[in-house]
């Protein structure tokens, strides 16, 4: 005989809703999708880091992966635009610092276009977008509508691949100094800053997810904009390898020889 509802009085009793993860197993949960769906599993990187990328390869990632770079800001602001308590304004701020920069400096944007002189193209054209893979764009442009438009906790938690990002950024170094005459300390030193900005945007989301996804719904809701995220990052190597590895270039995209100094 099928389990009759527990009843108290004339009331049916609601099942216990399922209990969250504790923190601790809730942080193992976001790590193994960093292990499992981290972009540095893509055989795009393979290959960029074991130096078997062709020069057009390498210039079609830095035009591309500028679309991200350029936008992370961007999603910063937007961020920031949603949120009401000033303190977590002044914690998120220093994103927008990092990456923007001052008139003299720069930041990270600044420091990326270095790359992209490295590898002989012009900043200028680099920077202003043309050339982008119509993936990539759709790619960047949906984590940037669900930043503005998920829930804080959310956005926050698809900021998480940061935990994995060192790794990849250490490879990266190692990788382009042993295998292409364009890497040195000026044209690396976006990878090599970031092995420092880093790791405090890191602890800090990290703490603000494990704390304020108190309930198993949140938590699933977390996770699921980790994984969503990860997708983000995997999209656009796809596009770089369907379009510039096996040479599929889409209409419109960057084509070699074109914005070169």
């Amino acid at each position: 005989m099928a389990d009759r509802p527990r009843r108290h009085g004339d009331h049916a009793v609601k099942d216990i809703p399922a209990q969250p993860q504790s923190r601790e197993d809730f942080e193992a949960r976001l790590r193994a999708i960093g292990a499992e769906r981290y972009h540095d599993r893509h055989p795009f990187h393979a290959r960029l880091h074991g130096g078997d990328c062709t020069p057009d390869e390498v210039r079609a990632w830095v035009i591309n992966r500028w679309m991200y770079q350029s936008r992370i800001p961007m999603k910063d602001a937007a961020f920031m635009s949603r949120v009401e308590d000033p303190a977590l304004r002044r914690r998120w701020r220093k994103r927008i610092e990092d990456h923007d920069g001052n008139v003299d400096e720069g930041g990270g944007i600044r420091r990326w276009l270095a790359l992209a002189r490295a590898v002989g193209l012009d900043p200028d054209f680099v920077a202003s977008g043309r050339g982008i893979m119509p993936a990539t764009r759709f790619a960047v442009e949906a984590y940037l509508r669900f930043v503005r438009d998920m829930p804080l906790l959310d956005a926050v938690a698809a900021s998480l691949t940061e935990l994995f990002a060192p790794q990849i950024h250490a490879q990266r170094i190692e990788g382009l100094l042993a295998h292409y005459d364009f890497a040195d300390d000026t044209s690396l030193a976006y990878f090599r800053k970031r092995l420092t900005e880093a790791p405090e945007d890191v602890a800090f989301g990290l703490d603000y997810v494990l704390t304020h996804a108190d309930t198993l719904e949140k938590q699933n809701a977390a996770a699921a904009a980790l994984i969503f995220k990860t997708n983000v990052l995997w999209a656009q190597l796809d596009a770089l390898w369907h379009g510039y590895v096996e040479g599929n270039i889409p209409p419109g995209a960057w084509r070699p020889g074109e914005g070169m100094l």
